[in-house]
């Protein structure tokens, strides 16, 4: 959750609060490292590199657009081609002596990857680990965890890779961790000789808060170094390929570098007591997000620190995960009867707990993932939230007496759960409108088709024939095996230009050099669409990649395109041919008739990023626009069949269900006017004439009405004595996570304290985005995920994301008040299938209804009042915003709220306006 607002202070102030999000964190990780060794006297530059994937999938974008700040401290970041090879440039910074001619007394490294970079990375993190840190170097390895699979292939944990590479790994809790652990990690990376991990998971990366910044804030303590009496001073060791170094550097890396680490660690305070109960009984072990999960819990189960001192409860917060500093965890269990690690995923601190305890005399029990009776007590698998946390608590604690408020919440929570469940419809993501994958990924009647990782996957949820798939980059090598035990004689495989990119033109060498009867079909689209927009590192023109195709054995190439005009006159190798795109089915047969390995190339540009670029000025928009004839139109659904695009909407009408286009989304792809239909109308408007001085204007969109009217005060319906809650659900690519961050920075403005959690995973594909905001008086110590049954304001952009069962869960009848747009924007399935219809929304409302504070709830058609007020449907929201505001549900100032749109900086003018008139 970001915004423009001040966003320079939140990289360059030195001293006091700066709000950011996790992703910034890291940025201005980078910068504050080079500041700490300019203190200390040392010239250094640094270099990051690595690969986008979600949660770390926008951190290359946010690097680039410091990219003139980070220079100017001497930071180079080169985008990685894949993980591993970023991996090895990483490497190569601390390799610097080997050459000679320095430029600086040192070069720190910065490398990410999502955890599958991080586990195809692991020979390359390895080799670089093992061998050393350059004088004055240093390097942090960022590992981006989806433990939820929120926008990942599988569920992952990286600390057990990072284990076995031997590499340290600190797991920060929130941007606050990011920072400090960031720098101790170079200083520890640096003191001890190894690269250094840090976890950063999807609810870190994803959320924000706040940050304290000073240039004395952190004090570096350097441990001993000393080895029976002699000083250790760490080297690099290039000799990996001769026997005698290498068992060096694992003697090294085991018995002298990580005992660094354990000695830094605790020198500086990286794994603290966060509750010291003197005579406590029962000692909580904890890391990372989960800390502030077990705080959340606490708080709903009625225990604040003086209670849970009475109880007899002690706390340990570890900073690092492996490996485990012994001494701290002999001191924190003395006394203690039992610990209980809580951890998500496999039992990693707990494995290590239990090995520093064992044969310790008076050694507490330890239990966690099951307990003394192998009866499970945290599952093993998907993501922590506090209620699940707050159970297996309540179990514990009741082993000494009742507590009667956690009892009283685990009872609230049940009775939650088990109220009926309203019948409504997913909103699942889709292809945005224009979108060349809405062609590539057709396949002939009775094919059989393997998805490609990225925006490739969501074809298997569109009746595309796409029955299996692989990890990124073998797309296709599954075939080598199969084909020989099946009657099966061919099959296509989906892959995006930035796959091929990465590692993907391995996959078609290698079925190319074993004569496999396999069609790739190589979408040219020139963005990581999938991951924000990003142009791919390592692309290459057309003509170059059929020549590369061909040079590895491919038989035949056919390319396709929407601007085959382009091509006039342009030869490709092999004589290769390029066809319009309506011919995509007869170019696959073709190719499908071919033996051995061919290619179907389609080029077409991503159309979110055209649609950017247009709006830019940076490419021509078509004049030409679309209209569907309602009278005319027979509701037989068949352009949305054909085109699959998310702008070709039923809608219901007094002469039944009908299709139109609708305009504010339209990309201007024209793929619904395929075949006869007398319903559509093209329309070329006169073009406007010229300026008298021959200037360009560039056009807005839309319109803006003016309010004259003086709007009066709201009367406050939320009880803000501890602060309030914000739910937000809206639909990816309509600006609802920008409206999350706008009622943020208003709070701020207002002095308040803030956390806030953008849950997006596939949303900027039409999917459901959800937004939670905490706003409190003072410092938040909790999750920054608002529990089920703690919402104030329930604010909907999408009612199908309202009634969603898990969104229902947050609200509770004598506290929650909803403020929904019952616009009926369609899901994917009712575009491309006519008898998939919206849900009538009379049953939605009153599921909302049945669990909030039906007489104080708004509900209206925000699209249909933006749409008319300001010609423009990127207006609901924060017109929607207005009338939560003046509902009465969102405690702050006017002038607060508009001062951040202001701040926004997009779209200035039309969100002030649709704010004011929302609220009329």
């Amino acid at each position: 959750m970001s915004s423009k607002q001040d966003l320079s202070s939140v990289f360059s102030r030195e001293e006091g609060p700066v709000h950011l999000s996790g992703i910034d964190a890291l940025v201005r990780l980078t910068l504050d490292q080079v500041r700490a060794d300019a203190r200390r006297g040392l010239k250094t530059g640094m270099f990051v590199s690595g690969y986008r994937g979600s949660p770390v999938g926008m951190l290359d974008a946010a690097l680039l657009k410091q990219e003139k700040l980070l220079k100017q401290h001497e930071i180079h970041f080169v985008d990685g081609l894949n993980e591993d090879l970023a991996a090895t440039a990483v490497w190569g910074t601390q390799m610097l002596h080997t050459v000679g001619r320095p430029k600086f007394d040192g070069v720190t490294g910065l490398w990410y990857g999502k955890a599958p970079g991080v586990d195809r990375s692991g020979d390359a993190l390895k080799h670089a680990n093992y061998t050393g840190i350059g004088k004055n170097g240093g390097v942090l390895a960022i590992t981006g965890d989806d433990p939820s699979c929120k926008s990942s292939s599988l569920c992952s944990q990286s600390e057990p890779m990072l284990f076995h590479l031997g590499i340290p790994s600190l797991y920060p809790a929130d941007v606050q961790d990011i920072l400090d652990f960031g720098l101790h990690g170079y200083q520890m990376s640096r003191l001890s000789g190894v690269w250094v991990g840090m976890k950063i998971v999807t609810n870190v990366a994803d959320g924000s808060g706040t940050a304290e910044v000073g240039l004395d804030r952190l004090a570096f303590v350097e441990p001993d170094r000393t080895f029976d009496g002699v000083p250790f001073v760490p080297h690099m060791n290039l000799g990996m390929n001769v026997r005698a170094e290498a068992l060096e550097m694992e003697q090294s890396l085991y018995t002298r570098r990580l005992e660094v680490v354990r000695r830094y660690a605790a020198a500086n305070g990286l794994n603290r007591v966060m509750l010291d109960t003197p005579d406590a009984w029962l000692g909580i072990v904890t890391a990372g997000k989960t800390y502030h999960d077990l705080r959340q819990a606490f708080l709903e189960l009625g225990l604040d620190d003086d209670k849970l001192r009475r109880i007899g409860v002690r706390i340990l917060k570890m900073g690092m995960l492996f490996p485990m500093e012994p001494g701290i965890v002999r001191d924190f269990a003395r006394g203690l009867e039992e610990i209980f690690v809580i951890e998500e995923k496999r039992p990693f601190l707990e494995m290590f707990a239990k090995n520093i305890l064992y044969g310790q005399a008076n050694a507490p029990r330890i239990v966690g993932k099951f307990d003394e009776e192998e009866k499970e007590l945290l599952p093993h698998y998907g993501e922590f939230e506090s209620d699940v946390i707050g159970r297996a608590l309540t179990k514990r604690l009741a082993r000494k007496g009742r507590v009667e408020s956690a009892e009283a919440w685990i009872a609230r929570l049940d009775e939650l759960h088990h109220r009926p469940k309203v019948t409504t419809t997913a909103r699942t993501a889709w292809y945005c409108s224009g979108c060349p994958h809405n062609t590539s990924t057709e396949a002939p009647d009775g094919s059989i088709v393997s998805a490609g990782i990225g925006c490739h996957t969501m074809a298997m949820w569109m009746d595309r024939n796409v029955v299996m798939g692989t990890h990124m980059g073998a797309e296709g090598a599954q075939w080598i095996g199969m084909a020989p035990f099946t009657e099966t004689p061919h099959i296509f495989q989906n892959m995006g230009d930035g796959t091929y990119a990465h590692s993907g033109s391995l996959a078609i060498r290698y079925c190319a050099s074993t004569g496999s009867n396999i069609t790739f079909k190589l979408l040219r689209n020139a963005h990581t669409s999938m991951t924000g927009g990003q142009e791919i590192m390592g692309a290459h023109p057309v003509v170059d990649i059929v020549s590369d195709l061909l040079a590895n054995g491919v038989k035949k190439v056919i390319v396709t395109t929407d601007t085959p005009d382009h091509w006039a006159g342009i030869r490709l190798p092999g004589g290769t041919e390029v066809w319009h795109r309506d011919r995509i089915d007869e170019a696959q047969k073709v190719l499908a008739g071919v033996a051995g390995t061919t290619v179907l190339l389609h080029d077409q540009e991503c159309a979110a990023e055209l649609r950017r670029a247009r709006s830019r000025g940076r490419a021509k928009e078509p004049a030409q626009v679309t209209i569907i004839n309602e009278r005319v139109c027979e509701g037989c659904g068949d352009c949305g069949e054909v085109s699959n695009c998310m702008s070709v909407e039923p809608v219901m009408t007094e002469f039944g269900r009908k299709t139109r286009i609708h305009q504010s989304s339209c990309n201007k792809d024209f793929s619904c006017v395929k075949g006869f239909c007398p319903s559509f109308l093209t329309i070329t408007p006169k073009p406007a004439p010229a300026e008298a001085d021959g200037a360009k204007k560039k056009r807005k969109k839309g319109r803006i009405p003016v309010m004259a009217r003086a709007l009066p005060d709201p009367i406050s319906k939320i009880d803000t004595t501890l602060g309030f809650n914000v739910h937000l659900m809206g639909i990816g690519g309509t600006g609802s996570v920008t409206v999350a961050a706008t009622i943020a920075n208003a709070a701020r403005l207002e002095g308040k304290h803030v956390v806030g959690l953008d849950q997006t995973g596939l949303a900027q594909k039409g999917g459901a985005v959800i937004s939670d905001l905490k706003v409190t008086h003072v410092p938040f110590d909790g999750s920054n995920k608002i529990t089920d049954g703690r919402t104030d304001l329930y604010l909907g952009f999408d009612i199908l994301n309202a009634t969603d069962p898990k969104n229902l869960d947050k609200c509770i009848p004598d506290r929650t008040i909803a403020v929904v747009s019952t616009t009926a924007t369609p899901t994917g399935k009712m575009i491309v299938d006519r008898h998939n219809l919206f849900p009538a929304v009379g049953p939605l409302t009153a599921a909302i209804d049945r669990v909030t504070r039906k007489d104080d709830n708004v509900f209206l058609d925000g699209q249909a009042m933006a749409d008319g007020l300001f010609a423009d449907s990127m207006a609901t929201n924060l017109f929607m915003v207005g009338v939560a505001f003046q509902a009465g549900t969102i405690p702050l100032k006017a002038e607060s709220l508009e001062q951040a749109i202001r701040g926004a900086g997009v779209g200035v003018e039309q969100g002030v306006a649709a704010f004011r008139w929302g609220r009329l």
